[in-house]
């Protein structure tokens, strides 16, 4: 019986350890939620924008020529994949795994911890990724391109849809695809094919950003959720482990006392 109430004693205190870690990690989670939020909003705007100047160009007959807008039929696809620094988000690193077995054939740039040690790419952050890494990584995939290295470059990242909810999503960056107009008002200077060529790494360097953002405010959103069930979890299991714990105590003291009576020879 005394080891019993031991090993309930133990297990209470085992689990008030993880409660507080998990508020902790709440807490931290909560902490970086609106600037997260905000920055994600903000990318949001400039995609459209950035969507918006290359659907213009992408309208004009001249740049149907670049090499940009070539559609191949190699099948050679890379992606670029976003993932997290850490765990402890509840489903969102599994999802984006789940969801790539769809394309076990890619090559995969990796971009978070998690998707570095999983596919063995060299780390780059997704919490810390900054525009001037994005930018490294589009140009080396717009020489990677034009050499004829792949011939679709996509990125897989994390939509959010709302704090409770978020999905894995593709993207296809390159090629870029024509978008038909009945009328094209814009003036591009010297023309539009240069324009488009000195456009697309910012292009593809814009929607790496943008995907990173929005995936780490799915990751801090869907890690406060997680914290909040394993807190609500872990609360209910103490309860049930003090009820056990009381039990054995009652239990404990009753046999005592009976031992005590009998040994009395009351």
């Amino acid at each position: 019986m005394s080891q019993n109430i031991k090993a309930l004693r133990n297990r209470i205190k085992s689990v008030n350890s993880t409660l507080h870690l998990t508020k902790a990690m709440g807490l931290v989670a909560s902490s970086k939620i609106k600037k997260a939020n905000d920055a994600m909003q903000k990318g949001r705007a400039y995609k459209t924008a950035l969507l918006e100047t290359v659907s213009l160009l992408a309208a004009s007959s001249e740049c149907k020529k670049s090499p940009y807008m070539q559609k191949r039929d190699g099948g050679r696809l890379r992606i670029i994949v976003i993932a997290a620094d850490r765990g402890m988000a509840g489903g969102y690193n599994a999802n984006i795994f789940r969801f790539m077995r769809d394309y076990p054939n890619a090559e995969i740039i990796a971009i978070g911890k998690r998707a570095c040690d999983r596919y063995h790419r060299k780390y780059r952050s997704s919490e810390h990724f900054t525009s001037a890494e994005a930018m490294e990584i589009a140009k080396e995939q717009c020489r990677d391109y034009l050499d004829g290295k792949f011939d679709t470059l996509a990125i897989v990242s994390t939509e959010y849809i709302s704090a409770m909810s978020q999905a894995p999503t593709y993207t296809e960056v390159l090629p870029l695809k024509y978008h038909e107009r009945t009328s094209v008002s814009t003036i591009f200077e010297p023309d539009e094919l240069t324009v488009l060529s000195s456009v697309v790494p910012e292009y593809v360097a814009g929607m790496i950003s943008v995907s990173v953002r929005e995936s780490f405010a799915c990751e801090v959103n869907a890690r406060r959720a997680a914290m909040d069930s394993a807190g609500k979890n872990a609360n209910e299991m103490i309860n049930e482990l003090q009820l056990s714990y009381n039990r054995a105590r009652q239990g404990a003291i009753t046999q005592e006392i009976t031992e005590i009576v009998a040994g009395s020879g009351v």
